[in-house]
């Protein structure tokens, strides 16, 4: 009788140990991509602010009424993390263009000290991107594999989006190994 209380005792100690380690990588995780996404938000902002300021130097270089106009609506401040990275990596690409068709604009010194700012802007934001997408790729992990995918049941955790089609691809991929 004595071994059965025993064996009942160290059974529940050993599933209240499987439970707090399983929680604990949730909840790492999600302080992980809390982090990661005030990072993005941070330097999206950032990003944001340095083509404003960019935007209004080229129109008076270039003497053009519009453009990057889709940045300056009051929209983009309720735009999501993902559709405003979306939106600025377009603007992005679209400045980036402009300048290159225009090389008189390379003599503007407060233009090209904003070039550095979101050069170094968008190293540090693809960085975190990577990171959140990393952090996310273990999460979702967590809520498909046993016996996690028990406790994100209890918890109500779901999966998190990527930034990127490609951490998708990956992650369908390894779902199915």
């Amino acid at each position: 009788m004595l071994e059965i209380i025993i064996g009942c005792i160290v059974l529940i100690a050993l599933l209240g140990i499987i439970i707090i380690i399983y929680h604990n990588k949730f909840k790492i995780s999600i302080v992980k991509i809390e982090e990661a996404e005030n990072n993005i938000d941070l330097f999206l902002q950032k990003k944001l602010e340095s083509l404003k300021r960019a935007s209004k130097i080229i129109k008076k270089e270039l003497k053009m009424d519009e453009f990057l106009d889709e940045i300056d609506n009051e929209m983009v401040a309720e735009l999501n993390n993902f559709e405003l990275n979306e939106l600025l990596t377009r603007t992005y690409n679209e400045f980036f263009k402009t300048l290159d068709d225009n090389e008189k604009l390379f003599k503007s010194e407060s233009l090209i000290h904003i070039i550095e700012e979101l050069n170094n802007n968008e190293i540090d934001l693809v960085a975190s991107i990577k990171f959140y997408n990393d952090t996310v790729v273990t999460f979702n992990q967590l809520i498909v594999s046993f016996p996690s995918n028990i406790f994100r049941l209890f918890f109500g955790y779901r999966k998190k989006e990527f930034y990127t089609h490609e951490k998708r691809e990956i992650y369908e991929i390894l779902k199915e190994n």
